[in-house]
Protein backbone atom coordinates (compact mmCIF):
# COMPACT_ATOMS: atom_id res chain seq x y z
CA UNK A 1 0.00 0.00 0.00
CA UNK A 2 1.25 3.69 -0.61
CA UNK A 3 2.01 5.22 2.35
CA UNK A 4 -0.42 7.90 1.89
CA UNK A 5 -3.41 5.30 1.14
CA UNK A 6 -5.37 7.19 3.96
CA UNK A 7 -5.05 10.45 2.38
CA UNK A 8 -8.63 12.25 2.67
CA UNK A 9 -10.02 10.44 5.36
CA UNK A 10 -11.26 11.39 8.79
CA UNK A 11 -10.01 9.20 11.59
CA UNK A 12 -11.52 8.84 15.19
CA UNK A 13 -10.00 7.21 17.93
CA UNK A 14 -10.95 7.06 21.13
CA UNK A 15 -8.42 7.00 24.53
CA UNK A 16 -5.85 8.26 21.54
CA UNK A 17 -3.59 9.63 23.96
CA UNK A 18 -1.28 7.36 25.10
CA UNK A 19 -0.34 3.45 24.58
CA UNK A 20 -2.11 1.64 21.88
CA UNK A 21 -4.55 4.34 20.98
CA UNK A 22 -1.87 6.81 20.40
CA UNK A 23 0.05 4.05 18.42
CA UNK A 24 -2.88 3.76 15.98
CA UNK A 25 -3.50 7.44 15.46
CA UNK A 26 -0.01 8.04 14.83
CA UNK A 27 -0.32 4.87 12.10
CA UNK A 28 -3.35 6.67 10.78
CA UNK A 29 -1.94 9.77 10.54
CA UNK A 30 1.51 8.58 9.02
CA UNK A 31 -0.84 6.81 6.38
CA UNK A 32 -2.32 10.15 5.34
CA UNK A 33 -5.72 10.46 7.44
CA UNK A 34 -6.57 13.18 9.73
CA UNK A 35 -6.90 12.09 13.26
CA UNK A 36 -9.24 13.18 16.15
CA UNK A 37 -8.27 11.44 19.37
CA UNK A 38 -10.92 11.71 22.29
CA UNK A 39 -8.96 11.66 26.02
CA UNK A 40 -10.05 11.04 29.45
CA UNK A 41 -7.03 11.03 31.88
CA UNK A 42 -4.51 10.81 29.70
CA UNK A 43 -3.81 14.14 27.37
CA UNK A 44 -1.65 14.20 24.45
CA UNK A 45 0.58 17.16 25.27
CA UNK A 46 1.77 20.32 22.18
CA UNK A 47 4.60 17.43 20.77
CA UNK A 48 2.72 14.67 21.02
CA UNK A 49 -0.39 16.13 19.44
CA UNK A 50 1.89 17.34 16.62
CA UNK A 51 3.46 14.14 15.98
CA UNK A 52 -0.20 13.21 14.90
CA UNK A 53 -0.22 15.60 11.78
CA UNK A 54 -1.19 13.78 8.92
CA UNK A 55 1.23 13.14 5.78
CA UNK A 56 -0.63 15.73 3.94
CA UNK A 57 -0.11 18.34 6.53
CA UNK A 58 -3.71 18.00 8.17
CA UNK A 59 -3.34 18.43 12.15
CA UNK A 60 -4.53 16.65 14.71
CA UNK A 61 -7.66 17.59 16.59
CA UNK A 62 -8.00 16.25 20.94
CA UNK A 63 -10.73 16.54 22.41
CA UNK A 64 -11.53 14.92 26.22
CA UNK A 65 -14.22 12.95 26.25
CA UNK A 66 -16.25 10.84 28.90
CA UNK A 67 -16.87 7.86 26.90
CA UNK A 68 -19.59 6.19 29.34
CA UNK A 69 -21.42 9.40 29.58
CA UNK A 70 -24.01 9.80 26.91
CA UNK A 71 -24.65 13.19 27.24
CA UNK A 72 -21.05 13.72 26.31
CA UNK A 73 -20.83 11.80 23.44
CA UNK A 74 -23.66 13.46 21.93
CA UNK A 75 -21.64 16.78 22.49
CA UNK A 76 -18.87 15.26 20.70
CA UNK A 77 -20.96 14.00 18.15
CA UNK A 78 -22.28 17.28 17.12
CA UNK A 79 -18.79 19.10 17.64
CA UNK A 80 -17.10 16.59 14.84
CA UNK A 81 -19.72 17.70 12.77
CA UNK A 82 -19.52 21.16 12.65
CA UNK A 83 -15.00 20.54 12.72
CA UNK A 84 -14.52 17.92 10.17
CA UNK A 85 -18.32 16.72 8.40
CA UNK A 86 -18.47 13.33 8.09
CA UNK A 87 -15.93 11.20 9.06
CA UNK A 88 -14.16 7.52 7.73
CA UNK A 89 -13.08 5.67 10.44
CA UNK A 90 -13.60 4.80 13.89
CA UNK A 91 -11.12 3.07 16.86
CA UNK A 92 -12.89 2.02 19.53
CA UNK A 93 -9.92 2.13 21.75
CA UNK A 94 -11.13 3.56 24.84
CA UNK A 95 -11.31 0.60 27.96
CA UNK A 96 -9.33 -1.20 30.72
CA UNK A 97 -9.26 -2.92 33.96
CA UNK A 98 -10.03 -0.66 36.60
CA UNK A 99 -8.94 -2.60 39.16
CA UNK A 100 -8.43 -6.50 39.70
CA UNK A 101 -10.80 -8.73 41.64
CA UNK A 102 -12.22 -12.05 42.39
CA UNK A 103 -16.32 -12.48 41.14
CA UNK A 104 -16.35 -13.16 45.06
CA UNK A 105 -14.86 -10.08 46.35
CA UNK A 106 -16.06 -7.80 43.80
CA UNK A 107 -19.35 -5.22 44.45
CA UNK A 108 -21.56 -5.08 41.57
CA UNK A 109 -21.00 -1.32 41.31
CA UNK A 110 -17.60 -2.41 40.33
CA UNK A 111 -18.49 -4.82 37.61
CA UNK A 112 -21.03 -2.32 36.36
CA UNK A 113 -18.12 0.26 35.65
CA UNK A 114 -15.83 -2.17 33.94
CA UNK A 115 -18.61 -3.24 31.61
CA UNK A 116 -19.64 0.21 30.96
CA UNK A 117 -15.93 1.48 30.38
CA UNK A 118 -15.59 -1.30 28.32
CA UNK A 119 -18.89 -2.30 26.68
CA UNK A 120 -21.32 0.56 27.11
CA UNK A 121 -18.66 3.02 26.04
CA UNK A 122 -18.90 1.26 22.14
CA UNK A 123 -22.07 1.31 21.88
CA UNK A 124 -22.22 4.97 23.10
CA UNK A 125 -19.14 5.97 20.54
CA UNK A 126 -20.84 4.16 18.14
CA UNK A 127 -24.38 4.32 18.24
CA UNK A 128 -24.10 8.27 17.82
CA UNK A 129 -21.20 8.51 15.10
CA UNK A 130 -23.11 5.80 13.01
CA UNK A 131 -25.13 9.25 11.36
CA UNK A 132 -21.46 10.89 10.52
CA UNK A 133 -19.93 7.85 8.36
CA UNK A 134 -19.54 8.42 4.88
CA UNK A 135 -20.04 5.09 2.51
CA UNK A 136 -17.27 2.75 2.63
CA UNK A 137 -16.44 3.80 6.61
CA UNK A 138 -14.18 1.49 8.56
CA UNK A 139 -15.05 1.06 12.42
CA UNK A 140 -12.06 -1.10 14.32
CA UNK A 141 -12.89 -1.82 18.18
CA UNK A 142 -9.78 -2.70 20.29
CA UNK A 143 -10.74 -6.30 22.69
CA UNK A 144 -8.81 -8.38 24.33
CA UNK A 145 -6.54 -12.15 24.22
CA UNK A 146 -8.38 -12.08 27.73
CA UNK A 147 -12.02 -11.88 26.08
CA UNK A 148 -10.55 -15.34 24.76
CA UNK A 149 -8.92 -16.90 27.50
CA UNK A 150 -10.12 -15.16 30.42
CA UNK A 151 -7.58 -13.09 31.25
CA UNK A 152 -5.10 -13.04 34.05
CA UNK A 153 -6.35 -13.34 37.68
CA UNK A 154 -8.89 -10.87 38.65
CA UNK A 155 -9.83 -9.75 35.47
CA UNK A 156 -13.21 -11.85 34.74
CA UNK A 157 -15.04 -9.23 34.69
CA UNK A 158 -12.75 -7.13 32.27
CA UNK A 159 -12.58 -10.37 30.30
CA UNK A 160 -16.62 -10.64 30.21
CA UNK A 161 -16.45 -7.17 28.70
CA UNK A 162 -13.93 -7.75 26.03
CA UNK A 163 -15.68 -11.17 24.47
CA UNK A 164 -19.06 -8.65 24.93
CA UNK A 165 -17.16 -6.70 21.85
CA UNK A 166 -16.92 -9.92 19.66
CA UNK A 167 -20.51 -10.58 19.59
CA UNK A 168 -20.80 -6.19 19.06
CA UNK A 169 -18.73 -6.61 16.02
CA UNK A 170 -20.32 -9.27 14.35
CA UNK A 171 -24.23 -8.40 14.93
CA UNK A 172 -22.90 -5.03 13.79
CA UNK A 173 -21.20 -6.06 10.91
CA UNK A 174 -24.22 -7.35 9.41
CA UNK A 175 -26.32 -4.15 9.85
CA UNK A 176 -24.23 -1.63 8.16
CA UNK A 177 -22.50 -4.15 5.23
CA UNK A 178 -25.02 -2.61 2.82
CA UNK A 179 -23.43 0.86 3.41
CA UNK A 180 -20.45 -0.21 2.52
CA UNK A 181 -19.22 -0.09 6.16
CA UNK A 182 -16.75 -3.01 7.73
CA UNK A 183 -16.44 -3.86 11.15
CA UNK A 184 -13.98 -5.57 12.31
CA UNK A 185 -12.01 -6.14 16.05
CA UNK A 186 -8.52 -6.76 17.29
CA UNK A 187 -7.61 -9.04 19.89
CA UNK A 188 -3.92 -7.73 21.51
CA UNK A 189 -2.20 -10.42 23.56
CA UNK A 190 0.36 -8.87 25.96
CA UNK A 191 1.51 -5.53 24.57
CA UNK A 192 3.94 -4.13 26.53
CA UNK A 193 4.72 -0.19 26.88
CA UNK A 194 1.16 0.55 27.86
CA UNK A 195 -0.49 2.26 31.02
CA UNK A 196 -2.50 -1.33 31.50
CA UNK A 197 0.94 -3.47 32.78
CA UNK A 198 2.19 -0.62 34.06
CA UNK A 199 -0.26 -0.56 36.56
CA UNK A 200 -1.60 -4.17 36.62
CA UNK A 201 0.78 -6.40 36.04
CA UNK A 202 4.37 -6.92 37.99
CA UNK A 203 7.44 -7.59 36.30
CA UNK A 204 7.81 -10.70 37.53
CA UNK A 205 3.99 -12.03 35.55
CA UNK A 206 5.23 -10.08 32.44
CA UNK A 207 8.40 -12.26 32.33
CA UNK A 208 6.14 -15.50 33.00
CA UNK A 209 3.94 -14.11 30.30
CA UNK A 210 6.83 -13.51 28.09
CA UNK A 211 8.22 -16.95 28.61
CA UNK A 212 4.68 -18.47 26.91
CA UNK A 213 5.03 -16.37 23.79
CA UNK A 214 6.02 -18.75 20.58
CA UNK A 215 7.67 -15.36 19.16
CA UNK A 216 9.60 -14.53 22.01
CA UNK A 217 8.90 -11.29 22.90
CA UNK A 218 6.43 -9.12 24.16
CA UNK A 219 4.07 -7.11 21.74
CA UNK A 220 4.35 -3.05 20.98
CA UNK A 221 1.71 -1.12 20.62
CA UNK A 222 2.63 -0.74 16.94
CA UNK A 223 2.09 -3.93 16.07
CA UNK A 224 -1.87 -3.41 17.16
CA UNK A 225 -1.56 0.29 14.90
CA UNK A 226 -0.31 -1.75 11.47
CA UNK A 227 -3.01 -4.25 11.99
CA UNK A 228 -5.66 -1.23 12.92
CA UNK A 229 -4.23 0.18 9.85
CA UNK A 230 -4.65 -2.59 7.49
CA UNK A 231 -8.37 -3.05 8.60
CA UNK A 232 -9.07 0.32 7.75
CA UNK A 233 -7.51 0.41 4.21
CA UNK A 234 -9.42 -0.35 0.90
CA UNK A 235 -7.37 -3.58 0.73
CA UNK A 236 -9.77 -4.51 3.85
CA UNK A 237 -13.17 -3.79 2.05
CA UNK A 238 -14.63 -7.77 2.13
CA UNK A 239 -13.06 -8.42 5.84
CA UNK A 240 -16.29 -7.46 8.23
CA UNK A 241 -16.61 -9.29 11.03
CA UNK A 242 -13.39 -10.52 11.82
CA UNK A 243 -11.38 -10.52 14.96
CA UNK A 244 -7.51 -10.32 14.26
CA UNK A 245 -5.39 -11.99 17.11
CA UNK A 246 -2.62 -9.91 17.77
CA UNK A 247 -0.48 -12.31 19.92
CA UNK A 248 2.87 -13.29 18.83
CA UNK A 249 1.19 -17.37 18.21
CA UNK A 250 0.44 -17.48 21.69
CA UNK A 251 -3.01 -18.30 21.55
CA UNK A 252 -5.29 -19.35 18.80
CA UNK A 253 -9.07 -18.05 18.43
Amino acid sequence: MPDDHLQGRVAVVTGGGVGIGYAIAQALATAGARVVVTYRSHEPDAQALAALTSSSGERALARSLDVTDESAVEAFAAWLREEVGGIDILVNNAGGLIQRSTIEEMPFSLWRQVQALNVDSVFLVTHHLLPLFREGGRIVTVSSLAGRNGGHPGATAYATAKAALFGFTRGLAKEVANRGITVNALAPGFIEATPFHATFTTDESKRATIETIPAGRAGLPEDVASAAVWLASDGAAFVSGTIVDVNGAQYFG
